[in-house]
């Protein structure tokens, strides 16, 4: 698709990768792994095989010299499949889908608890890979000891995403010109342009795929999620979702109350809201993020070139790109597409707000390597150009979820609108809606119920988070019936692991299932 939304998922492992937070630690951690041909489950368990060669595949180019070694030496990392039916609605039919799985286990596991099964969003994003993340420790974002210590952690890639009988639709070549595109067509030919490459590219998905496409939907992936649970010998599921990965805990939760242990379902994501309510929240939430990004450079002029008013120097910096881009070493330009995407990626992590100011700072200069990495960051691209399937993915679950009709011409309504409302990202996050309005398979929605039966269900909401702002968090709480709402006063994209606050909460909850108490607090500042 020419536009595309805006990904609700947890991209740290990405902006750590692009050197942009986080460091790796020197000598101590934990390790992680992938699925490349792993084994299959029979009998309703998964038939587990070691997979420690993995670790080299995420993080090999960037780990320092010892590094996979010594955490493959406290971490057994395994892989393995499981046999979904394509269609939950005949699970008797012969079609079936492989999901693949990872899991992480302590060499120093004690009182273990079961399985924590992980999900960082999108939808689109692997959870093997966030699996792996995770599993290194604190030092570079990962979850506490206390919790590794006591669960397996195990990732899995949804229907269509990554490993698990994936969805590819678009070339590399195609995506590239996606993220390069103008954000804002403003002329109706440009516009007319778009919707003819964004329909071009959904028929061919379609012709490809056909009904196939319905059934990459969140609920069906809830499903998945049960027989998941149950092949990994769990009698209940605990489960940490983040962004997207939060819509997908709600359905699940919805759907199998009663095999609920503990959800923490972190950045929430509103059943109830159509797509165009929550884009349009998004884009309220990616305006807001920015305004708090400018009163920081504001207030850090020493760490923020962007003087005297940030806001108004990036919105010149994308107008800029899309009059007279700047050529890099690597054959691109750097667009005012290129530039609003590297904007967008450093408003989901407050680390990497310094980086946006020297990046623009460069551009001016001539220099767009620094927008390049941060938009790079965002997209996955890898440095050979590739892409992984996520943006694939990412369109066929939001369109198998959508059932609400868009039309082009609302669409072309509200990018006018919203632009005036949201002047930076409200006209293209409009645009993103041209996918599903083009898309050519039906719709297979989730339940939007409540959770009744299930136990206390924590719903962790940032103030400042763009990509799912905290006006969904009690929402979500609300729907679910048995939600409690635990409240970050930071910036960016999610909050667990990350202050001691956050963690004290989160960790006692899936761990001894205590639940905070209603309406606590945590400050943007470390505290215990």
């Amino acid at each position: 698709m020419r536009t595309r939304r805006l990904l609700a998922v947890l991209i740290l492992p990405a902006l750590a990768t692009a050197g942009c937070t986080g460091q790796w630690p020197g000598q101590d951690d934990d390790p992680g792994t992938t699925a490349g041909s792993p084994a299959v489950g029979s009998g309703g368990e998964v038939a587990w095989r070691p997979c420690p060669e993995l670790l080299d595949e995420l993080v090999g180019d960037i780990a320092p010299t010892g590094f996979i070694e010594q955490m493959t030496e406290q971490i057994a990392y395994e892989c393995g499949t499981v046999a979904v039916p394509q269609d939950w609605s005949a699970p008797d039919a012969p079609e079936t889908l492989e999901i693949s799985l990872v899991r992480a286990r302590s060499n120093d596991q004690r009182d273990r608890i079961g399985s924590l099964f992980v999900n960082p969003g999108g939808p689109g994003a692997s959870g093997i890979e966030s699996a792996v993340f995770l599993s290194f420790g604190p030092l570079v974002g990962g979850l506490p000891e206390e919790v590794t210590s006591q669960f397996d952690l195990v990732g899995f890639d949804p229907r269509g995403v990554g490993r698990s009988s994936p969805v590819e639709c678009l070339t590399d070549a195609e995506l590239d010109a996606s993220f390069g595109a103008e954000p804002d067509p403003r002329s109706q030919t440009a516009f007319d342009a778009a919707v003819a490459e964004t329909e071009a590219q959904a028929q061919a998905c379609g012709a490809k795929y056909g009904d196939q496409l319905r059934h990459f939907s969140t609920r069906q992936t809830a499903h998945d999620l049960d027989a998941l649970r149950a092949a990994a010998g769990d009698e209940q599921l605990s489960y940490l979702g983040f962004s997207y990965g939060t819509l997908l805990g709600a359905v699940y939760a919805q759907l199998y109350p009663e095999r609920v242990r503990a959800l923490v379902l972190d950045g929430a994501v509103d059943p109830q809201q159509d797509g165009i309510a929550a884009t349009e929240e998004q884009a309220a939430g990616f305006e807001r993020a920015l305004d708090n990004f400018a009163d920081w450079c504001a207030q850090s002029t020493d760490e923020c070139p962007l003087r005297p008013d940030a806001r108004t120097a990036v919105a010149a910096a994308i107008e800029a790109a899309g009059r007279t881009p700047v050529p890099g070493a690597d054959g691109r330009a750097a667009t005012d597409g290129w530039v609003f995407w590297a904007v967008v990626s450093t408003l989901y992590a407050r680390d990497a707000w310094p980086a946006l100011g020297a990046a623009l700072e460069q551009l001016d200069g001539g220099d767009p390597s620094g927008v390049f990495q941060l938009a790079d960051a965002y997209t996955q691209r890898a440095t050979d150009g590739s892409y992984p399937n996520i943006f694939d993915a990412n369109n066929a679950v939001n369109c198998a979820d959508d059932d609400s009709d868009v039309s082009v011409a609302q669409v072309r309504d509200l990018q006018q609108d919203w632009r005036d409302q949201y002047p930076v990202f409200g006209a293209p996050l409009a645009m993103s809606l041209l996918g599903c309005a083009v898309w050519p398979a039906d719709s297979d929605p989730y339940p939007t119920g409540s959770a009744e039966g299930a136990p206390p269900i924590l719903v962790v909401g940032t103030l400042g988070d763009p990509a799912t702002p905290y006006e969904s968090t009690q929402r979500l709480a609300d729907l679910l019936g048995t939600g409690t709402v635990l409240t970050f006063e930071g910036e960016g994209h999610t909050a667990y692991p990350g202050t001691d606050c956050v963690n004290d909460a989160v960790d006692a909850y899936l761990i001894d299932l205590t639940v905070p108490d209603a309406g606590t607090t945590c400050p943007a500042a470390s505290s215990s």
